[in-house]
């Protein structure tokens, strides 16, 4: 189950609305043009989206800025439609067109069907391919908003309603929730 919210910056405090990011989105570019719709000004605007217990992203517009995206887990969210919109070569660090591993011959655990998780090889070493189990982007994307690198590193369940108590947006988002 996913939940994808936005939240516009206003001087009257923060607005919610919530989205079906598929039925409207492909890329990053129609993300950030969608959250940019949402401002009337050229306000910060947050794309907030979760799967239930597995990972969360945020994204951030200000104005006509390129869009910072922090995402908690890169693995468990490559295997998601909205996953795939926010991970970006540049965010996992590969070349243009580098596609990694085939996602879909991976199984839940990261490893390839068939293969077993301790195959004797140093699994320590940082394959360039490998989308990471660990957070990937801006980790100070809400440093200015309350919400610190270090705090945002330790969240998991209800990520969003703490990045929401932590803005003062959590009547907001309750009522697109």
């Amino acid at each position: 189950m996913y939940f994808a919210a936005l939240l516009a910056r206003t001087e009257d405090g923060w607005e919610a609305s919530d989205t079906e990011l598929l039925d409207n989105v492909e890329t990053l570019s129609d993300l950030a043009d969608l959250a940019r719709e949402a401002s009337a000004e050229d306000d910060t605007v947050l794309v907030l989206i979760e799967q239930e217990d597995a990972w969360f992203g945020v994204v951030r517009i200000d104005g006509e800025d390129d869009p910072r995206i922090y995402v908690s887990d890169a693995a468990a969210a490559a295997r998601s439609s909205y996953g795939e919109i926010l991970l970006t070569d540049e965010l996992l660090g590969r070349e243009p067109g580098d596609d990694g591993p085939d996602l879909d011959a991976l199984d839940l655990d990261g490893t390839e069907d068939g293969e077993d998780e301790d195959d004797g090889e140093d699994d320590d070493a940082p394959s360039a391919e490998a989308v990471p189990h660990s957070p990937v982007g801006d980790a100070e994307v809400l440093d200015d908003l309350g919400v610190s690198a270090k705090e945002l590193r330790s969240l998991d369940e209800d990520a969003l309603t703490a990045i929401a108590e932590a803005l003062g947006a959590s009547e907001v988002l309750e009522t697109v929730r």
